[in-house]
């Protein structure tokens, strides 16, 4: 007996099931759960969205999320920190923020957590690229190093410390460099 292969879950039968934590990925038609963040990814992370929002968002230039689920390119995603133009945010009925993204972030960065895929992460970042994101980072906390992803142009590996990290054109006034990111874990 010939036994049909399995089937595979749909993007709108993953957006119905209940939300997990921590989050689930829906990636070529499977449920990928993400890993659990530990404490230098967390850190990172969360200074990454505020300082990015202490810059950008007075002047609504652009916003910040952490873990926001972006759906787009039949794919749902969580980036541990999506960067949208202000004009870009989703938004309800009311104008307020909407609780669904059905577009690519304009940034999206990812934190690599140890015996996560990098593979799988940079895949993300690269589905994010070809959906219109004007950038992408990979911060190693292990490595110290960011990769820096553009839509046009080859990867950069940013190791020096004393190096101002890339960023897209709408964030020009947020200067970091790869040193003062690091930092943020002292």
């Amino acid at each position: 007996m010939v036994q049909a292969p399995p089937q595979k879950l749909t993007l709108q039968a993953f957006l119905e099931r209940p939300e997990t934590k921590p989050a689930s990925e829906y990636i070529d038609g499977q449920i990928i759960q993400k890993t659990i963040p530990q404490g230098k990814h967390s850190v990172l992370q969360g200074e990454f969205v505020a300082n990015a929002n202490v810059i950008l968002k007075p002047n609504q230039t652009a916003r910040a999320f952490a873990e926001l689920r972006c759906t787009f390119g039949g794919r749902s995603t969580v980036p541990d920190a999506a960067v949208f133009v202000w004009s870009r945010i989703a938004r309800d009925a009311d104008g307020e923020i909407a609780n669904e993204f059905e577009l690519a972030p304009d940034w999206t960065v990812e934190v690599l957590s140890p015996k996560q895929s990098q593979t799988k992460v940079t895949r993300n970042i690269l589905h994010c690229l070809k959906h219109g994101a004007l950038m992408g980072w990979l911060i190693d906390p292990q490595e110290r190093c960011v990769l820096v992803f553009w839509p046009d142009r080859p990867t950069e590996i940013i190791d020096d410390p004393a190096q101002t990290l890339p960023t897209p054109e709408f964030a020009a006034a947020f200067h970091l460099t790869l040193g003062e990111l690091f930092d943020w874990l002292l």
